[in-house]
């Protein structure tokens, strides 16, 4: 097991580094840069004010290396300052990261409280009525775009109903009265994410229960909830549980967008903000904690599938 998490780590380092060579040239090559903003802002400086500037910040040499001297930086813990708001990079990042974990972790939560019980009652009655409804649902949940599903969330309970705020974030005195800034993102992230989860929940369950050792299990007097329970559940999650990993991209992209229009001080509306006002430090780093969490979370379940399946084995 530690030379597969040895071999698994080796590579997301190889992976989380061509990425941000990745996102540094992209960004590298986005029209306008630190210099054109100040051009446009103070008319009276000249070009070559701006050449010296560009020269000065190293905007006039090639991209490899510039990477390189932000690579050799960023291995020592100097990620660069933040143009927008005048502060080290990770002391922007940070507290943001953690209000988007608060934010995913919650909406992540639930969409499995609701997914997981929904697929399997769903598998266990085939073609009923219960069945049919909860596809709908499910259906529903995942053709509703995020950015509309909020809006309509902000009209029904901050505008007509009047019941929660329309946006933004607490000032962290009171947990209750901050918690119901919450209450919004998170549902507009739970039904954009827990539809997909029933339906592959309620693939695997069907498959599961088709398998010899669950008529095994019934041939020996098994109740239906002892055998849903101790075998179908678990057998049934270890395709979710890959599922689950591919999906964190979408969910961290699905809060880019969710925290954008509710305003929540996290990751994505961050990175949006960042790179619409060409904040060049905070869109990398931003960007490759979004990768380095799609990387973490596959790794998680690859380790998964050990506990759920016990004859998987990594040595």
């Amino acid at each position: 097991m530690l030379s597969y998490l040895a071999r698994r780590l080796t590579e997301s380092l190889i992976v989380l580094a061509i990425m941000s060579f990745v996102i540094f040239a992209l960004l590298g090559l986005m029209p306008g840069d630190p210099i054109d903003i100040m051009i446009f802002s103070d008319p009276e400086m000249t070009p070559e004010d701006a050449a010296r500037l560009r020269a000065l910040y190293g905007l006039d040499r090639p991209i490899t290396d510039r990477y390189l001297t932000w690579l050799g930086a960023a291995l020592q813990g100097d990620f660069g300052y933040s143009r927008l708001y005048n502060q080290p990079t990770l002391d922007i990042l940070l507290p943001r990261l953690g209000n988007t974990i608060i934010l995913m972790g919650l909406s992540l939560f639930l969409a499995l409280l609701i997914a997981l019980p929904a697929g399997i009652y769903a598998a266990t009655r085939p073609q009923s009525l219960t069945d049919h409804a909860i596809n709908l649902l499910a259906f529903a949940g995942i053709s509703v775009p995020p950015f509309w599903l909020a809006i309509l969330l902000i009209i029904l309970f901050a505008v007509t109903l009047g019941w929660l705020p329309a946006g933004g974030m607490g000032d962290g005195r009171d947990f209750w009265a901050d918690l119901r800034f919450l209450v919004l993102p998170v549902l507009a992230l739970t039904i954009a994410t827990v539809g997909g989860i029933v339906r592959f929940m309620r693939a695997a369950a069907i498959e599961a229960l088709r398998q010899d050792y669950v008529r095994t299990a019934r041939a020996k007097g098994l109740s239906g909830r002892q055998v849903v329970v101790g075998h179908v559940l678990r057998n049934a999650m270890i395709p979710v549980a890959t599922i689950l990993a591919l999906q964190m991209g979408n969910l961290f992209s699905g809060a880019l967008i969710t925290e954008t229009i509710f305003a929540y001080l996290g990751m994505g509306k961050t990175i949006y903000d960042s790179v619409v006002g060409n904040d060049f430090n905070v869109a990398l780093v931003g960007l490759l904690f979004a990768t380095l969490t799609t990387l973490l979370a596959n790794l998680l379940a690859d380790l998964a599938y050990t506990w759920l399946d016990p004859r998987i084995s990594y040595q």
